[in-house]
C-alpha cells in the first residue's frame, strides 16, 4: 500500500466505500460519474498502470479485474445494451490517479469522443 494513493486507502478500508471484490480487485461506483452507470474496477495491489504489470501479474490480476467488470455490468443491467471499458495509462491518456484501474461506463448512449 502506498500512503499517498487514494485507491490504496480504499482497498485497505481507510477510506470507506461500498464495493464488490475478489482476491485481486475491487469495484466501486465512481463518485463523479461520466455516465448513468460508472464503475471503477481497481487492482488491490498497487500498480501505476497496465505498463507496470509483469507477465505473471497479467495472468493473476487481469482475469480478476475482468470478472468484476462482468459482475458490475450484469448487476447494473448494462450488459444488455452496451458499455465501455477504459483504462487510461499515463498523463497523456488522462490518467489522474496513478493506480491501475478500469472505468466501466454505460446506461445511456455514450458519446464517441476518443482521440486527440
Amino acid at each position: 500500500m502506498r500512503d499517498d494513493c487514494v485507491f490504496c486507502k480504499m482497498v485497505a478500508g481507510i477510506i470507506p466505500t461500498t464495493f464488490l471484490y475478489n482476491d485481486h480487485a475491487i469495484c466501486i461506483v465512481d463518485r463523479n460519474p461520466m455516465a448513468p452507470e460508472h464503475g471503477l474496477v481497481i487492482a488491490k495491489e498497487h500498480f501505476g498502470n497496465l505498463g507496470d504489470l509483469l507477465p505473471e501479474d497479467n495472468r493473476r490480476i487481469l482475469p480478476a479485474i475482468f470478472d468484476l467488470i462482468d459482475d458490475f455490468v450484469c448487476r447494473t443491467g448494462i450488459n444488455n445494451d452496451g458499455y465501455r471499458v477504459v483504462s487510461n495509462n499515463g498523463d497523456d491518456a488522462g490518467q489522474t490517479i496513478q493506480h491501475l484501474h478500469f472505468h466501466v461506463l454505460g446506461g445511456a448512449k455514450l458519446k464517441n469522443d476518443f482521440g486527440a
